[in-house]
C-alpha cells in the first residue's frame, strides 16, 4: 500500500465510522423518551431522584449497572419487592438486616413519609425503563439464598419436567426471585404443614380450603390474609408483591407443587 493509499484509507475509514457513530447517537436520542417511559415522569419521580442523590444512595447502590458496587443494583427492586415492602424497609432497614448475620447493614436514611413516597416513585419509574437486559442479571438483596446457590449466578434448568422440579427452578429464578426474601432453611421450612393449620384457624379470613390453595392465594393475592407480625404488613397490606400478573398459570401451579413439599 502506497503512502497515498494509506492516507485515503485512513480518511475514508475515519469518515465512515464517524458518520456511523453520529447516526447511532442521533437514533439513540430519538428513542430515549420511549425507552425510559418519559411520559411517566411525575413530580414525585423527579423529587425522588433528588432524594436519591442528596442521600448519596449511589455511593453504595447502582442503577442500570451505574454507581457503586458495595450494595445491590436496584434497577428492578420496585418490581421485585413492591411498594409495601420498600416503604417499611426505608423506614428502618435494621428490621430486615443485621450486620452479624448478613455481613452488612444499611444505615437508616431517616426519610420522611413524603420522601419515601418520592423515592419509591423514582425506583418504580426506573424499574420500567427498557434497559435492554442490562445489567444481564439482578444483583439480589439478601444473603438468604438456598444452600449451594450463590446470589446472582445463572440458575440451572429443571432436572426434569416434573412440576416439583420445575417449581424449584422457578423459585430460584428472577423474576420472581423468591429466594431473595425467603430462606428454605428458615421461613419455608414446614410451609405446607403451617398452611394446612392456617386454613383451619378461626382467625383466617381468606378463601383457601387446603394447604395448596393457601400457598396459591399467598402468591397470587398476598393481601387476602396477612399473617400477624411486625414485618409482614404495612398499613394492613402484605409486604409481598402479588405475582399473579408476573407468573403464568402453569408457573404458579409448578411453584405451588414445589412449596407444598415443605412439610
Amino acid at each position: 500500500m502506497t503512502r497515498r493509499q494509506t492516507r485515503f484509507f485512513f480518511i475514508a475509514g475515519t469518515t465512515i465510522f464517524t458518520l456511523v457513530f453520529v447516526a447511532l447517537t442521533i437514533h439513540s436520542h430519538t428513542r430515549f423518551a420511549a425507552l425510559t417511559h418519559a411520559d411517566a415522569i411525575t413530580a414525585d419521580v423527579i423529587a425522588g431522584k433528588h432524594v436519591w442523590h442528596r442521600k448519596n444512595c449511589i455511593n453504595c447502590h447502582t442503577l442500570i449497572g451505574e454507581g457503586a458496587y458495595f450494595a445491590p443494583d436496584l434497577t428492578k427492586i420496585a418490581q421485585h419487592r413492591g411498594d409495601a415492602y420498600l416503604r417499611q424497609f426505608l423506614q428502618d432497614p435494621s428490621r430486615y438486616y443485621s450486620e452479624e448475620r448478613h455481613g452488612r447493614l444499611m444505615p437508616n436514611p431517616r426519610l420522611s413519609d413524603q420522601q419515601i413516597t418520592e423515592v419509591i416513585a423514582f425506583l418504580t419509574w426506573v424499574s420500567h425503563i427498557d434497559n435492554q437486559n442490562w445489567p444481564p442479571r439482578p444483583i439480589l438483596v439478601t444473603a438468604a439464598s438456598p444452600q449451594g446457590i450463590v446470589l446472582g449466578t445463572v440458575v440451572p434448568p429443571a432436572a426434569s419436567g416434573d412440576p416439583v422440579a420445575l417449581g424449584e427452578a422457578l423459585f430460584r429464578r428472577s423474576p420472581p426471585a423468591c429466594f431473595s426474601c425467603h430462606s428454605l432453611q428458615e421461613n419455608m421450612a414446614g410451609l405446607a404443614t403451617r398452611s394446612a393449620g392456617m386454613v383451619k384457624s378461626p382467625d383466617y379470613k381468606g378463601s383457601a380450603r387446603t394447604a395448596q390453595d393457601y400457598i396459591r392465594e399467598s402468591i397470587v393475592d398476598p393481601h387476602a390474609y396477612v399473617v400477624p407480625g411486625p414485618t409482614f404488613s404495612a398499613g394492613g397490606q402484605s409486604i409481598m408483591p402479588p405475582f399473579g400478573t408476573v407468573l403464568k398459570p402453569d408457573e404458579i401451579d409448578q411453584l405451588v407443587a414445589y412449596l407444598a413439599t415443605f412439610k
